[in-house]
């Protein structure tokens, strides 16, 4: 099945929609990755959690800072904690969840919120046409 891939940065607090409908919604996507990278590595702290809706969270808050599995719109979460006072000794962590069973066929939403500052984040996300 062909992947498609998607890049971009996301600042706190926003939602960024990824553009996938169709006229007839005949192609179905799941989520297969989805990954975080600091905007600015080994220099700032980050703590960051970026998640992918099904629907748009415009009328929620928008960037909320819990994580709810059984809400059936999420698609994905992902989070990273990068910290340290030199680039020397700067750790990163990062943790991951896609639901890959989830098929869907219209455009999918992704929000950011930083717990630690306002640093925006970078993410790149694959999904396999179904």
């Amino acid at each position: 099945m062909p992947i498609k891939s998607f890049r971009g940065m996301i600042a706190d607090g926003v939602q960024d929609t990824v553009s996938l409908h169709t006229n007839d919604g005949s192609v179905g996507y799941k989520v297969v990755k989805f990954q975080l990278f600091p905007t600015q590595p080994g220099l700032a702290d980050y703590e960051s959690l970026v998640k992918i809706y099904k629907v748009s969270q415009a009328t929620v808050p928008t960037a909320s800072g819990t994580v709810d599995f059984s809400d059936q719109t999420l698609l994905a979460a992902s989070y990273l904690v990068a910290t340290g006072t030199s680039s020397s000794d700067h750790t990163i962590e990062e943790l991951h969840t896609i639901f890959d069973n989830e098929i869907f066929n219209q455009d999918i939403y992704i929000t950011h919120t930083a717990n630690t500052g306002s640093e925006a984040i970078n993410y790149y996300l694959e999904l396999e046409q179904i």
